[in-house]
């Protein structure tokens, strides 16, 4: 399960962003509650959409930039993108800090921040995921160094929301950002201590903008890669845009305050914790195409819950099961195309992966903040859960396609032989 972390470079990169992914989570869940505090004695269903338009301004940028993102990705050098990005997003956090601490903090200053960190983390995150295979040695390796990354995600999700929930109590949320920027020396220390080898990847050079264009076609050109894309835009458009409304949940439909709101993501982390560690004791990549099609009905399942309760012990039952969902999602989606990928596409193809996965929440965000605004949280969340098991059916009736033409590339590298057998029950 624990193999990857032999490599000295990986380890560090998991010990030093996994504390300051805890800072993250921090900021996260502290600035939609900021934002609910700053929209005090506006109707509900407007601030709910207050909330929508602040994850919106900070989500959006991933989904307009990623393309030209990645192509920069693919052009420059991953180790130092990734150290430039980690001390830009630092000094995000200490303006949030400063503002906030001195009371000055607006949600003007808010959304407008929240669009700068956004804008950091389009070229921060296909960097960082293209940069991972960097620092794994044997490609065998790649897919249990991404559930381990990812299991460290969400074990950083389980404890800065839980340690905010306990903060924003105490010493309020501009102590929450200053925690934050601090964070974000671990990282950096960490990335600075590497030995970095050079890759001996094939430049890409030639206008930034026909690279990006070539990255389009090179991904949606080929079945497989178009399909999980597709797959993994619909699951962040409709499903992973519930954060945006927990505030709503844990004060107006629950009748708490910030420790539950912190609970909710806490509980939500521990199952994506499981599923992260679930996924590293895999030993293949073969069989994550079905864990791609199952998890958006676990995420459906747990989102319809969600929508139907009224009791706060059975909504903290359900986060996990909403967790478990997507993290497995995620994690399988971007093992399985990480493997399939070219090294000299790698960043563009992880930068449309962003954008699915990140680029395409702010426009859910903004969406279930209006859906809210007409229907209320409840209905809002349950109808994005059975969107989400649509995706997954149609997505399902597509995997013996898949399966034939992911083949020779996988006999070609290894991963499965020519007399491997593909069972109609989907073993790829």
């Amino acid at each position: 399960m624990f193999r990857s972390l032999g490599y000295r470079n990986y380890r560090l990169f998991f010990v030093g962003h996994g504390l300051s992914l805890v800072g993250t989570w921090m900021q996260m869940i502290v600035v939609g509650w900021v934002a609910y505090e700053l929209t005090a004695g506006q109707p509900e269903g407007q601030r709910a959409f207050w909330l929508g338009v602040v994850a919106f301004a900070g989500r959006i940028p991933t989904f307009v930039f990623a393309p030209l993102a990645g192509a920069l990705v693919d052009r420059w050098n991953r180790w130092r993108l990734v150290v430039l990005t980690q001390i830009l997003a630092m000094i995000q956090a200490a303006l949030l800090a400063g503002l906030t601490l001195a009371h000055a903090i607006t949600l003007d200053q808010l959304i407008l921040l929240s669009f700068l960190l956004g804008l950091i983390n389009a070229l921060d995150v296909p960097a960082r995921q293209s940069f991972v295979i960097e620092i794994v040695d044997q490609p065998r390796d790649l897919g249990n160094a991404i559930a381990l990354n990812s299991s460290m995600v969400n074990g950083a999700r389980i404890i800065g929301p839980a340690i905010a929930g306990i903060l924003l109590k105490i010493v309020g949320a501009g102590f929450c950002f200053l925690l934050n920027a601090a964070s974000y020396l671990a990282v950096i220390g960490s990335l600075w201590a590497m030995i970095v080898k050079p890759t001996g990847r094939r430049a890409v050079t030639g206008n930034v903008f026909r690279n990006a264009s070539e990255g389009m076609r090179y991904a949606f050109g080929f079945p497989p890669i178009r399909n999980i894309l597709l797959l993994m835009s619909l699951v962040s458009l409709a499903g992973a845009s519930y954060t945006v409304l927990l505030p709503v949940f844990a004060v107006q439909v629950l009748h708490q305050g910030s420790g539950l709101y912190g609970l909710l993501f806490s509980a939500a982390g521990a199952g994506a914790l499981a599923g992260g560690l679930l996924l590293a004791m895999r030993e293949s990549v073969r069989g994550l195409t079905l864990w791609i099609a199952a998890a958006p009905v676990v995420m459906g399942i747990g989102l319809i819950g969600l929508g139907l309760s009224s009791w706060v012990w059975l909504s903290v039952l359900v986060m996990p099961v909403i967790g478990l969902g997507l993290l497995a999602q995620v994690a399988a989606s971007n093992t399985v195309l990480q493997t399939l990928v070219e090294d000299h596409m790698r960043g563009r193809v992880m930068s449309l992966y962003s954008m699915a996965f990140m680029g395409m929440v702010p426009l859910g965000g903004l969406l279930s903040g209006l859906m809210a605004r007409v229907m209320g949280a409840p209905a809002t969340v349950l109808l994005n859960g059975l969107a989400c098991i649509a995706g997954a059916i149609l997505f399902y009736r597509q995997l013996e396609s898949i399966h034939r033409q992911i083949r020779p590339i996988y006999v070609q590298k290894g991963i499965m032989t020519e007399t491997d057998i593909i069972l109609p029950s989907s073993r790829l």
